[in-house]
């Protein structure tokens, strides 16, 4: 019954000359329960100005098209071993204008990200003032995260923490490097051998599945007679559609590295630098922090590897957290980590495993996925997500 209804759909719609041909899309759940799941496919010419996925049963999905000819929608539910088929089309069901995780351009480039009604996080892009008067003006700072928003409205993150101040919510920095023959430390600015700055914001959007933007950054050696830029970087942030205050919120970071000379970037092996996250101040002390991975409870504060980690603790007398995901493609994966035992702060370090390198001509791309929560983490339901990360439903495009 369902399968005549659909093609007694598509017949309407052709008939209505809603779009010329009728792409579809089949989705595999495969071997995984899939919930408010995302997932990003090659969408053909004829389809690209579509706007909507609508089900066999009628369900009608919000279709956002992206550059260089992918889609992307948002499955609300497909059991495992299941199939699901969706015709695209331009128009149907409910309004986007509502539905939208909308990115603001605010302050020198600065980025508010929102959805639902709901402050998710903002972009620090170019360096904003710092935040109190007895820090040196060598530790300003552009290009990274903060603050981050728990469903509830918790304060996730923290920024310029006095025990760390070169900590900034989710930033990226190497810490010891090999480069030309000299030493820069991207990570320890205080020390003034090195820096990552904010170069560029090249495109921000919003959308009915997601939002996002595409930043440069640079890492510039101070340790030469004068600066020189030993890597150029870009990330590439999207923020999912999938707000849910009891599950929480999430998005995607790809940082994508690359010399910016003929020398490489040596990394020999080291217990921190890479993807950094600092958290609430409310959790400094030992077991403020509540640390719990993909392998289980934490029990030494490096040398573990994992596939996720989350990070919760107490604000203002309730539960919050953040998990980040790291994707099986990336290097080294599942990758060594570091947990601070004493402090907040979380970090993927591939180099902990041993020395490596950033070599011209090739580019060093990291895929993270981090989950914003309230409440304590659900261990079953971060599996799920890791699931739908490492693992997405098969999707097959066809044109009639």
């Amino acid at each position: 019954m369902q399968s005549m209804r659909f093609s007694l759909l598509v017949l309407a719609l052709i008939s209505t000359h809603a779009f010329s041909a009728s792409p579809t899309v089949q989705v595999d759940a495969g071997e995984f329960d899939r919930d408010n799941t995302v997932i990003t496919f090659e969408l053909p010419p004829v389809a690209q100005k579509l706007s909507h996925a609508i089900g066999q049963d009628g369900e009608t999905l919000h279709l956002q098209s992206e550059p260089r000819g992918k889609a992307s929608l948002i499955i609300p539910h497909l059991p495992k071993g299941h199939r699901a088929s969706y015709l695209l089309s331009t128009s149907g069901g409910p309004s986007a204008d509502s539905l939208e995780v909308i990115l603001t351009r605010i302050y020198k480039n600065k980025l508010k990200a929102s959805a639902s009604g709901h402050h998710l996080f903002e972009y620090q892009a170019e360096p904003g003032e710092l935040p109190r008067p007895d820090i040196k003006p060598i530790f300003t700072r552009g290009g990274y995260i903060h603050p981050i928003y728990s469903p509830a409205g918790k304060l996730i993150t923290d920024d310029f923490p006095p025990n760390h101040i070169h900590h900034h919510g989710v930033w990226w920095a190497w810490t010891k490097t090999e480069f030309e023959g000299r030493h820069p430390d991207f990570w320890n600015m205080g020390d003034g051998k090195g820096r990552v700055e904010f170069v560029s914001l090249d495109r921000n959007w919003s959308g009915p599945v997601h939002g996002g933007f595409i930043a440069r950054h640079r890492f510039v050696d101070l340790t030469a007679e004068k600066p020189v830029v030993a890597l150029n970087e870009v990330w590439e942030v999207k923020v999912y559609n999938t707000f849910d205050a009891n599950r929480g919120w999430m998005f995607d970071l790809v940082s994508t590295q690359e010399c910016a000379t003929n020398h490489p970037l040596k990394l020999p092996e080291y217990r921190y630098g890479g993807i950094g996250v600092r958290s609430n101040r409310a959790w400094n002390g030992k077991g403020n922090a509540n640390w719990l991975t993909s392998e289980g409870q934490v029990t030494k504060d490096q040398g573990m590897r994992g596939r996720w980690c989350d990070m919760s603790g107490l604000i203002d007398g309730a539960q919050a957290g953040i998990t980040i995901l790291s994707h099986p493609a990336n290097f080294r994966a599942p990758q060594p980590m570091r947990v601070h035992p004493t402090e907040p702060f979380f970090c993927f370090a591939p180099q902990e495993a041993g020395d490596m390198e950033i070599a011209p001509g090739q580019r060093y791309v990291s895929r993270y996925r981090f989950l914003v929560h309230d409440g304590p983490p659900d261990k079953k339901f971060l599996e799920a997500v890791w699931n739908d990360y490492a693992n997405p439903p098969k999707v097959t495009v066809s044109v009639d």
